[in-house]
C-alpha cells in the first residue's frame, strides 16, 4: 500500500478552505454563550440547520459503518440510517416545537424543570457518555480512511484524525459548525455518490452486481427484524434526546422553522442510507476476504488520486462535522450543568469562554484511546443511540405524561438505564436480546413502579388521616 499524495492533497485544500472560513465566522464569538449557542442576535436559516443535523448524524461512523455493516448483510443494512430519517420526521411533528417552547438548550434543563434538579447532573453524565462513545466510533472510522490516504497502520492514522478534529473545532464553536456543515453535507453526497459511481461501474453496474451475490444480500430484512426494530428503536431515541439537536433547533427562531429544520434532515438521511450501503455490496464483489471494517477504505485505495481525493474529503466531512458538533455540546453541558454550578453566575465572559474551549478540546481528545481498539463500528455508534434512547423515553414523559412516575424515578431511570444498557452490550446482548430494548423497556419498568409506590403511599397517607 502506497500513499495517495494526490488524494491526500486535496483534503488538506479543503480543510484549509474550511479553516478559513472558521476564522472569518469566529470573529463573532467572543462569549461562551455565542460558542455554545451559535447566535449572534438572529437566527440561523431552518434549511441550513436541517442540513447541520443530517451532517452532524452520518460521520464516518455511519458512512465507514454501514458500509462495513453491508459487506456482511446487504442492502437491509441501510435501515440503520433510514431508522435516523424516521426519527426526524416523528421530532419534527412531536418534539422540535416543544423544545423551542421550552426555552432550554439542553436536555438536563428540561429534564430538571419537571422532576427536578437532582436529574439534572445524572443526564448530563449519561449524555456526555453516550457522545463520548459516538465519537469513539468516529474516530475508528476516519482512522480506517486515513489510513489508506497516509499508507500508515490505523492507530496512527486514528490519532491524527482525532488531533486535527479538535483542532478544527476549537476555534468556532457552534456558530462555525453551522455554516461548515452545510459544506460538509455537500462534501459527504458528493463524496458517496463518487464512490457508489465507481463501485459499480468496476462491479459493471447494478444488474451486475445483482447476479454476483446472493439473493439475500438484495433483501431489506436480511439482518434480522429484531435488529431492523432495535435500530429503529436506537435511532428514534437518538433523534429525540441528543444533545446537538436541541442545540441546533434553538439557532432557529421559530416552532415552524424548527419543524422545517428537522425535516429536511429526515428527507436527506434516506438516500445516504440506500448509497453507503450498495458502496460496502459492491466493495464484497470486488474485494472479498478483507475484513469488514476495511469495506470503504478499500475501494478508495482502488480509485486514482483526484477521485479518492473528492471521496476522502467526504469522509473528512463526516467526521469533522459530527466531531464538532459532540464536542460543543458535551463542551456546553459542561459549561452550563457543572462550570456555572460552581461559579455561581455567568461570571466574566472572557473566563467562560476559555473554560468552553479547553473543554472542547479535553472532551475531543479523550475518545481516541478507546477509537484504536474499536473493531465494529456500527455496534459501538448504536450502543450510544441506545443509551439515548433511554432518556428519549423520558423526554416523551416529560412532554406528555409530565404526570407518570416520581423525581427519583427518573433520577434511578437515567442512571440505571445507562449501567444496565452498557452491561448488556458488554455480555454480547444475552438471550438474542438488543440492548435497544433493553434501553426501552427499563425507564418504562421503573418509572411506572416508582408512579405505583407513590400512589400506594400517598393512599396509605389519606387513609390514615381520616382513621381516628
Amino acid at each position: 500500500m502506497q500513499p495517495n499524495y494526490a488524494a491526500l492533497a486535496i483534503v488538506l485544500i479543503y480543510m484549509g478552505g474550511l479553516g478559513f472560513l472558521t476564522s472569518i465566522v469566529q470573529k463573532s464569538v467572543r462569549t461562551a454563550a455565542t460558542f455554545t449557542s451559535g447566535t449572534t442576535g438572529s437566527g440561523v436559516p431552518a434549511v441550513l440547520v436541517g442540513l447541520m443535523l443530517m451532517s452532524e448524524f452520518i460521520g464516518t461512523s455511519a458512512s465507514v459503518g454501514t458500509a462495513q455493516e453491508a459487506y456482511v448483510s446487504g442492502i437491509s443494512a441501510a435501515w440503520n440510517i433510514i431508522a435516523l430519517g424516521a426519527g426526524f420526521l416523528f421530532y419534527a411533528y412531536f418534539l422540535a416545537g416543544k423544545y423551542k417552547a421550552s426555552g432550554h438548550n439542553t436536555i438536563s434543563g428540561v429534564f430538571a424543570e419537571v422532576y427536578g434538579p437532582s436529574t439534572k447532573i445524572a443526564t448530563s453524565l449519561v449524555m456526555i457518555f453516550a457522545l463520548q462513545i459516538v465519537a469513539v466510533a468516529l474516530y475508528a472510522g476516519g482512522g480506517a480512511i486515513l489510513s489508506v490516504l497516509l499508507a500508515v497502520d490505523r492507530t496512527l492514522a486514528t490519532v491524527i484524525c482525532g488531533v486535527v478534529a479538535v483542532l478544527y473545532v476549537f476555534v468556532g464553536g457552534m456558530r462555525s459548525v453551522v455554516y461548515t456543515n452545510v459544506i460538509h453535507s455537500v462534501m459527504k453526497y458528493a463524496g458517496v455518490g463518487i464512490a457508489l459511481y465507481f463501485g459499480l461501474s468496476k462491479v459493471g453496474g447494478l444488474a451486475e452486481l445483482q447476479a454476483r451475490l446472493p439473493a439475500e444480500m438484495f433483501s431489506w430484512t436480511n439482518v434480522g427484524v429484531s435488529q431492523i426494530l432495535a435500530w429503529f428503536i436506537a435511532g428514534i431515541g437518538a433523534t429525540f434526546s441528543t444533545q446537538y439537536v436541541i442545540q441546533a433547533i434553538n439557532t432557529v427562531e421559530t416552532q415552524q422553522k424548527a419543524r422545517v429544520a428537522s425535516l429536511s434532515a429526515a428527507l436527506l438521511l434516506v438516500p445516504f442510507g440506500i448509497a453507503t450501503a450498495l458502496i460496502g455490496m459492491c466493495s464484497l464483489v470486488l474485494f472479498p476476504g478483507i475484513k469488514s471494517i476495511n469495506a470503504f477504505s478499500a475501494l478508495i485505495a482502488d480509485m486514482n488520486g483526484p477521485m479518492a481525493g473528492i471521496v476522502a474529503a467526504g469522509l473528512a466531512a463526516s467526521l469533522f462535522g459530527t466531531i464538532a458538533a459532540i464536542s460543543v455540546s458535551t463542551a456546553t453541558l459542561l459549561y452550563k450543568d457543572f462550570y456555572l454550578r460552581f461559579i455561581g453566575t455567568e461570571g466574566d465572559d472572557g473566563s467562560s469562554l476559555n473554560f468552553v474551549r479547553i473543554a472542547t478540546v479535553i472532551v475531543g481528545l479523550l475518545p481516541i484511546a478507546l477509537a484504536i481498539y474499536t473493531p465494529n463500528i456500527l455496534q459501538i455508534t448504536f450502543l450510544a443511540k441506545a443509551i439515548r434512547a433511554s432518556l428519549a423515553i423520558l423526554v416523551l414523559l416529560v412532554f406528555y405524561a409530565p404526570w407518570f412516575g416520581t423525581s427519583r424515578g427518573a433520577l434511578f431511570s437515567i442512571l440505571g438505564s445507562m449501567i444496565v444498557t452498557v452491561a448488556w452490550f458488554l455480555f454480547g446482548n444475552p438471550f438474542g436480546i438488543d440492548n435497544a430494548y433493553v434501553a426501552l423497556v427499563l425507564p418504562l419498568v421503573v418509572m411506572g413502579a416508582s408512579s405505583l409506590v407513590s400512589r400506594i403511599g400517598t393512599g396509605a397517607s389519606d387513609l390514615k388521616r381520616e382513621l381516628p
